[in-house]
């Protein structure tokens, strides 16, 4: 075996881990909204109380500390970033919770 078939051999193997790191992280992420009851108010692309999350994630594309923005917007709650509704806070989530929540959003929210 050459050198740049095992280069390639471990690139693809990497970007296959990472995918499947990525579709865990997103079932995770969906389970975690559904317990905490996000999925009561928001849905991925369409307004229901609050906001789309894709909405959110075009909202925030490209902007520097994104993630912790989201992050945080989800432990505090808050009102009139959207609209007059009123997001409960959710102060009892973990930073790594709200990590996963954030970065699940910002990514629209996918599936898997």
């Amino acid at each position: 075996m050459t050198m740049n078939s095992i280069l390639l051999c471990l690139a693809a193997s990497g970007l296959f881990w990472s995918a499947a790191a990525q579709a865990q992280d997103a079932v995770a992420a969906k389970a975690l909204a559904s317990r905490s009851a996000c999925l009561a108010c928001h849905a991925v692309d369409k307004k229901l109380v609050g906001p789309a999350y894709k909405d959110v994630a075009a909202r925030h594309k490209g902007q520097a500390g994104a993630h912790e923005v989201v992050a945080a917007r989800i432990k505090s709650g808050g009102s009139g970033l959207y609209g007059p509704v009123p997001m409960p806070p959710q102060p009892h989530l973990k930073d790594d919770e709200l990590k996963l929540l954030a970065g699940w959003i910002l990514a629209g929210a996918p599936d898997r």
